[in-house]
């Protein structure tokens, strides 16, 4: 993070306003912040972007210790550590951004074109034609455009759900904005009666450069942590509520779900179709293949039945080989209309698993949820719908609902494999 992020040209008797105890309290912090999250990283090896933002930091404190060191080393040396070192932590605060998103990872070689070019005008402007106010505008101007990439890169997912990414999303947008403006507040703040800088509006500014510098970093760090204990939840709630073989939600998630949406529906006054399918014969193919061909397909089966399904739509594993999903906004008929195109789907694609085929079939019991009736209601209606499935042949679609009036005899629908039935 840049304070006013250019080793002034002592060669050219431009004297430094920095303060070296503010510059001091920025290295100190940047190296103990850097640890913190290397170390973060180091036992946390999965968390996205961990390792590009301890790396930004490590720059960050490559730039505080050069600004403490300017008169001790080389000019040239000076400035390209100085350009480096704030381009690199820009760039490496956008790759996290990006692979803590899932983004697709940036091509190095870009980069380090634009890095020799940034580092080539830059000891234009100090070797043949020194000029500090251009060294400080390009000393902000990269930085700052990767800096607000990174911030609209993590803006999303909505702040009530992820106020985490915000944070951390406004920090660095603010920080790469200020970064920006600087070299045009520096020139604002220039003498126009050739004062000397250590006096007046340019002090002032320098030291409030270095302590906004200062208190990015620390808020990048404690974002950085703050992201990481974000994906740890989540990772968390995601062993807690996913079935791990199939990755569709586990019984107890899918009835959570249920129980509010069947709520949601009473408040609209829509209805709420519920399906329950059960594999046919999943025994025999445990006990034919192994229960590695068993894992296979079960698998399949979800691929499967997700391909028939919208995206509102919820699917879960209640256990072994049966699986509910539940419609929103949709009518029984819609429901059928599914449950018939998946039982048709099934049987027309077989898994083919090392090197075998093994034909599948499957039984769906299909019904609508009633009144304020519970999710466990609900499930164990359809339930019952799929043992009536399983009864009449397997490898069909049966429907039961709640009358309204006196039990009405059964009717069928229009697929041949498919039953309707009636059952209080």
């Amino acid at each position: 993070m840049a304070s006013r992020c250019e080793p002034h040209c002592h060669r050219l008797s431009v004297p430094s306003v920095h303060s070296p105890t503010l510059l001091i309290v920025a290295a100190i912090l940047a190296a103990l912040v850097t640890g913190v999250l290397s170390a973060v990283w180091i036992f946390n090896r999965r968390i996205p972007g961990l390792r590009f933002w301890a790396q930004a930091l490590f720059c960050a404190t490559v730039f505080c210790i050069n600004l403490l060191l300017r008169d001790h080393v080389s000019l040239p040396l000076s400035v390209v550590l100085a350009q480096s070192s704030v381009a690199l932590a820009a760039y490496l605060c956008l790759l996290g951004a990006r692979e803590y998103m899932g983004r697709a990872p940036l091509g190095h070689g870009v980069a380090l074109l634009a890095l020799a070019l940034l580092l080539g005008t830059a000891l234009f402007f100090t070797l043949v034609k020194p000029n500090v106010q251009v060294r400080i505008a390009l000393t902000g101007l990269v930085p700052g455009v990767l800096f607000i990439a990174a911030a609209h890169t993590l803006a999303r997912g909505g702040f009530h759900k992820v106020p985490a990414r915000y944070l951390f999303a406004a920090t660095v947008g603010v920080h790469g904005a200020f970064l920006l403006v600087r070299p045009l507040l520096f020139k604002l703040a220039a003498p126009a009666d050739g004062a000397q800088p250590e006096t007046g509006m340019v002090a002032a500014l320098s030291q409030f450069v270095v302590l906004e510098s200062t208190l990015a970093l620390v808020l990048v760090a404690f974002g950085a942590l703050m992201l990481t204990n974000e994906f740890i939840t989540n990772e968390l709630r995601h062993l807690a509520e996913v079935d791990p073989l199939t990755n569709v939600f586990n019984r107890r998630a899918f009835l959570t779900l249920l129980d509010k949406a069947i709520s949601n529906a009473q408040r609209t006054q829509t209805t709420l179709p519920v399906l329950v399918m059960d594999l046919d014969h999943f025994k025999k193919v445990n006990d034919s293949w192994g229960h590695r061909a068993g894992d296979d397909v079960l698998r399949h089966f979800v691929m499967l039945a997700q391909r028939c399904l919208r995206k509102e739509d919820v699917m879960g594993r209640l256990g072994g080989e049966e699986f509910a999903i539940f419609l929103p906004n949709a009518g029984a008929g819609g429901a059928v209309a599914v449950a018939e195109r998946l039982r048709a789907m099934v049987e027309a694609h077989p898994v083919v698993t090392e090197q075998r085929s093994i034909a599948l079939t499957v039984s769906v019991g299909v019904t609508v949820c009633a009144g304020s009736e519970s999710a466990g209601t609900a499930l164990q209606r359809a339930d019952e719908a799929m043992y009536l499935a399983k009864e009449r042949g397997r490898n069909r679609v049966e429907m039961t609902v709640v009358p309204a009036a006196p039990m009405a005899p059964a009717t069928t629908t229009n697929q041949p494999a498919t039953r309707t039935t009636l059952a209080a």
